[in-house]
């Protein structure tokens, strides 16, 4: 049984995700699950048995997605656009939802004790381009020795095999891999991207507790239910990128980051720029883990340089994300032990827009 104190907190956290997440974002079906949840004590203490760390309102979402497509027959998957429904969320969702759990509670539990949230946003490739063109450019044109953390299927390691199309008003920048299956549109605001050449790559390498194989239809499937149910672009976009990634899939090792993380930069080749990047995932440290691993990629750059990019978490430099909604987008330069930072753009966590603004470099 779940104490009151952590089962209020949790309520806080489902109806935060509201405000934060499923209102900007555009989730109407989750927007109003949170407020089913936040009420509702068996259903906190289900979405309790989330693993430690984990967004607890996507993983419990994406379970309960995963299990909805093949029962879709349920009256819940009649409020589901993923799963054929069209019903607008309204005073029967809750009742829905809820009896869809405790049917299904020990598969729900099931997943959320061995699952974790993996979400492998494409559309973030569209954030990653200027970013990773901007380090390129610092380090003479080198090409970029690549490192994930969080990698999920790997699928952003592979940016450079997707196209891009950048608007601004009525003009468009086209970018990345002329003729790609997958093509990422992303507005442009701010000053402009400098997108205009995609950076060579010498070699990638994701590294994810759970790692997910592009290969998999069980890993897929699992993907494809952190897609949030009405976003259908997002999920053509994701299978688009599953089929380029399947004709070479990236190299992702199930390990433990802080003890393949040294001998990874140490062994990347050495003519390449060291650039180990992760999206959205530093918020599942704890301050503890995020502090080792600073010191760690400290550490490493006393014997080669070594470019930093985190995407959606300030906490490590004090970014601002500037409005509700919206994801800092941060480069560091390590070099000698010491670092320095600046923040390059703000930009839609879900890649929808960019906007470039690069400020002043400070220490790290």
């Amino acid at each position: 049984m779940v104490e009151s104190e952590d089962r209020e907190r949790l309520a806080r956290t489902f109806r935060r995700f509201a405000e934060a997440e499923a209102v900007p974002q555009g989730s109407p079906v989750y927007e109003r699950l949170c407020e089913v949840v936040a009420t509702d004590d068996v259903l906190l203490d289900i979405a309790a048995e989330a693993s430690p760390g984990q967004p607890v309102p996507n993983l419990l979402f994406g379970a309960v997605h995963a299990l909805l497509d093949t029962h879709r027959k349920d009256p819940l998957a009649a409020y589901y656009p993923s799963c054929g429904g069209h019903r607008p969320p309204d005073d029967g969702l809750g009742p829905a939802f809820r009896a869809f759990v405790l049917a299904h509670r020990p598969e729900v539990e099931e997943l959320l004790h061995t699952r974790l949230v993996q979400t492998n946003e494409v559309r973030r490739s569209a954030l990653l381009l200027p970013v990773f063109a901007t380090v390129a450019e610092d380090a003479g044109g080198a090409p970029l020795a690549l490192i994930e953390i969080g990698a999920s299927a790997g699928l952003n390691l592979l940016f450079d095999r997707y196209a891009y199309r950048y608007h601004r008003g009525a003009a468009t920048v086209s970018a990345g891999a002329e003729g790609s299956p997958l093509v990422l549109e992303c507005e442009s605001r701010g000053v402009e991207l400098p997108v205009q050449r995609t950076p060579a790559v010498a070699s990638r390498l994701g590294l994810e507790l759970n790692a997910l194989d592009v290969r998999s239809d069980a890993d897929m499937r699992w993907l494809r239910s952190l897609v949030w149910p009405e976003h259908d672009t997002r999920r053509h976009v994701l299978e688009a990128a599953i089929a380029v990634a399947r004709e070479e899939p990236p190299e992702v090792r199930t390990a433990d980051v802080f003890e393949v993380l040294p001998d990874a930069i140490a062994s990347a080749p050495a003519d390449a720029r060291v650039l180990v990047f992760a999206t959205f995932v530093l918020n599942q440290f704890s301050e503890p883990m995020r502090d080792r691993l600073k010191a760690l990629l400290l550490d490493a750059s006393r014997r080669r340089e070594v470019s930093v990019v985190v995407v959606g978490f300030s906490g490590w430099f004090g970014a601002e994300r500037r409005d509700i909604g919206s994801a800092p987008v941060v480069l560091a330069t390590l070099r000698d032990g010491r670092g320095e930072w600046r923040q390059l753009a703000v930009a839609d966590p879900h890649g929808w827009w960019i906007d470039w603004r690069p400020d002043d470099a400070r220490p790290w």
